[in-house]
């Protein structure tokens, strides 16, 4: 086995919001499923952790999850060549992507749950010491395994990823009141919450039996006042899937050829 694999690690990862930024667009889809080129964007965030060893999932459900159900049953029958024996009764898939060698829980964690309470509500699925943890939205070219190495090094409950986020306007350059220059959305000198996290499973013991529980309230506000929160700095790639802007602009990236969170391209 690669000493990067990671088959008692889960990765949690939460798609159950509406997406309503998006308007029309995720009316009849959750946002998870919006495609990024040829695939939904989950499963661009679920092969960036395949490809560095951790390939069990547990996706917390909640928009029109039965939707990404059918999604994956239906993924063989649509993108791979098929043989039927039909007098047998048979089928046999000809061809496939030798990639998805993933174990998947699906788990339904309610229509309208805050994110605090869907990771609650999957704590049975969490038999490991520690796990992996992100949002359905976002993607990057984070090295998960230096991640894990800083988080089992500092010993505490949680680490997050903190990331310089690009600012959506332009910034002058002033001497006085004269402009200097203009610089076309520089990246903001304080770091934001990247949402890719390791967590302890004692840290469920910091999230409440309350529906609209808030992953960034009490959860995380607890684990900081406690002093069991790191953060791992990331100067790399990240952007996040928060608007309809966004969704353009990722799928421009990756119409590029030069996807970032793709390992060598595409």
């Amino acid at each position: 086995m690669d000493t990067n694999d990671h088959p008692d690690i889960p990765v949690v990862i939460l798609c159950g919001g509406e997406g309503t930024r998006f308007g029309q667009a995720t009316q009849n889809r959750p946002k998870p499923l919006m495609e990024i080129g040829n695939e939904p964007m989950l499963v661009h965030i679920m092969r960036l952790y395949a490809s560095q060893g951790f390939k069990r999932f547990i996706l917390c459900l909640g928009y029109r999850g039965q939707m990404i159900k059918e999604y994956f049953l239906q993924r063989d029958i649509r993108e791979r060549d098929m043989r039927m024996d039909l007098a047998r009764g048979t089928r046999e898939f000809l061809n496939g992507d030798e990639g998805l060698d993933w174990d998947i829980t699906f788990a339904e964690t309610g229509a309208k749950s805050q994110t605090g309470a869907r990771i609650r509500r999957i704590a049975q699925y969490i038999n490991a010491p520690r796990f992996m943890l992100t949002y359905g939205d976002g993607l990057s070219d984070l090295d998960l395994n230096a991640l894990l190495a800083f988080h089992l090094a500092h010993g505490k409950i949680g680490t997050l990823t903190g990331v310089q986020a690009t600012s959506q306007f332009g910034e002058l350059k002033l001497d006085g009141d004269t402009v200097l220059s203009f610089v076309e959305k520089p990246k903001v000198v304080s770091r934001i919450n990247g949402g890719f996290f390791v967590m302890e499973s004692r840290f469920l013991d910091y999230i409440p039996d309350d529906p609209d529980c808030v992953l960034e309230k009490e959860p995380l506000e607890g684990l900081s006042k406690d002093g069991e929160l790191k953060v791992f700095k990331h100067d790399g790639f990240w952007h996040c899937m928060d608007t309809f802007k966004d969704y353009r602009h990722l799928n421009e990236i990756y119409s590029s050829g030069q996807a970032p969170w793709i390992k060598g391209g595409h």
